[in-house]
């Protein structure tokens, strides 16, 4: 019931910058929370960053410095902005959303959706 799209995804040089957005759309109650993964070619699916309800934010280590996450409540859309890109940064990039819907009887009932995923290859 819930839509994730990302986009924002490119090819772009090392030591170039590129946004990431992603906006919920459906039967959204609540955003309780929501993060960007990545996932790199043999590798398994890791945190880039998350941001909760309350504005807490946090990073992997390798970002921390680079890449900033922040949150339209109001357009329920996460953005990452990356900067410094190296290629180790090359990967395919995941939102992830958790939250509340709504339900029937009348009610709300917990979601946690992916986005679809969206290119980002940092090369000379």
């Amino acid at each position: 019931q819930v839509q994730l799209v990302e986009s924002g995804g490119g090819l772009v040089q090392p030591g170039g910058s590129l946004r990431l957005s992603c906006a919920a759309s459906g039967s959204i109650f609540s955003i309780n929370a929501m993060a960007w993964y990545r996932q790199a070619p043999g590798k398994e699916r890791e945190l880039v960053a998350g941001i909760i309800s309350g504005g807490r934010t946090n990073y992997r280590d390798s970002v921390k410095g680079r890449f900033t996450i922040t949150r339209d409540n109001a357009k329920n859309t996460v953005y990452l902005q990356m900067n410094s890109l190296s290629p180790e940064d090359t990967a395919v990039y995941y939102c992830n959303v958790k939250g509340l819907v709504t339900s029937t009887p009348p009610g709300v009932k917990f979601f946690e959706d992916w986005g679809q995923g969206t290119q980002v290859t940092v090369s000379s």
